[in-house]
């Protein structure tokens, strides 16, 4: 079968034949419909964040169609439509027990530790595939299992409660998907908060309320529009220190500071004035959970997450478009949400 892998980190991907994945007794195989590229890919082939072993097939966001079941496997058979959560886990350490499955002792990623979805064909465990509805196309299906998946974990950790207010921050892919999962959660209010107008616009189309952070500071906003009460939670989607520190300014009492965006960088709070004076938290996310997918797929389902502003490309299993969507995302290319889909048929 062709998969397209990257050899060598730092050189273009390259299309190579590549045998048949081994099913084993709990296993599925999934003829891949779609496959999304995620700026993370970017950062895997430039080497910034280790990919192992090599060559790998990379491609973590998958949706297709089941060819084959494993022994093993009775809630699944060939023929259903479904959508991959990347995380793939032993079912049975102490983590995958208390559910918490993204620690798993065992656990791998797909695309990043073993073979992801730029390919005609997945083997994952069964239990890493969730039936796609048939209202779903396979694009959509395919990236809701990454930033839509992590945004929804990140209400889950902060405990977000129906009537709450929440800032998020960032209003890219992760935050777009925060804010209509939060409404649909039952958030009274979303602020949604960035430097770019044309974000701020998309997000106000969903019931955000726009805060431009390029010509004020978003924490005072954030206190004028609450009547100096803060929000209850606020999360922070795009990995600075400013806008981590900014994230828990802008808490009310008792207020979930959650921390989604990645940084090597630190940052520094005043405990007593910005932490302690208010029972607040400040929570990390991490991933998410399989248990999270069926209501995530249920949203999306029913109309309450949509996903149609988000793919804005669909490219051929082929090394050549691959690499010039990475080159894209590489210079954060404006509008860059690609999805590889051999075929077209949903």
């Amino acid at each position: 079968m062709k998969a397209v892998q990257l050899v060598e980190p730092g050189k273009p991907l390259e299309l190579r034949e590549v045998p048949m994945p081994v099913v084993g007794a709990g296993d599925v195989l999934v003829q891949v419909k779609a496959a999304g590229i995620c700026h993370s890919d970017a950062h895997y082939r430039s080497g910034l964040s280790r990919v192992e072993p090599l060559p790998m097939t990379l491609g973590h966001e998958v949706a297709g169609v089941v060819a084959e079941v494993g022994t093993a496997v009775s809630r699944l058979k060939p023929g259903d439509s479904v959508c991959i959560h990347y995380m793939t886990t032993c079912g049975d350490c102490e983590y995958c027990n208390q559910a918490t499955e993204q620690f798993c002792t065992s656990g791998q990623m797909i695309g990043k530790y073993r073979d992801g979805g730029y390919a005609d064909y997945i083997v994952v465990p069964a239990r890493s595939a969730f039936v796609l509805p048939d209202e779903i196309p396979f694009a959509h299906g395919a990236v809701m299992m990454c930033s839509s998946s992590t945004s929804l974990h990140a209400l889950m950790k902060t405990r977000m409660k129906p009537g709450e207010t929440v800032a998020v921050f960032g209003a890219g892919g992760l935050g777009m998907a925060a804010i209509q999962l939060a409404y649909a959660l039952g958030a009274a209010t979303v602020y949604a908060v960035d430097i770019k107008e044309d974000k701020l616009a998309l997000a106000e189309t969903f019931g955000a309320v726009p805060i431009n952070a390029a010509g004020q500071n978003p924490v005072d906003a954030i206190a004028d529009l609450t009547n100096g009460r803060g929000v209850n939670v606020a999360l922070e989607l795009i990995g600075l220190p400013a806008t981590m520190l900014q994230a828990v300014q802008s808490l009310s009492i008792l207020g979930r500071a959650g921390i989604v965006g990645l940084s090597a960088q630190t940052f520094s709070i005043t405990p007593y004035t910005e932490l302690l004076n208010k029972e607040a938290e400040i929570i990390g996310v991490s991933d998410h959970l399989a248990e999270e997918m069926p209501l995530l797929i249920d949203l999306v389902r029913r109309g309450k997450l949509d996903l149609r502003h988000v793919v804005t490309e669909l490219v051929a299993l082929e090394a050549d478009s691959i690499n010039h969507v990475l080159d894209r995302l590489d210079q954060f290319g404006k509008g860059v949400r690609a999805v590889i889909q051999p075929d077209s048929s949903k």
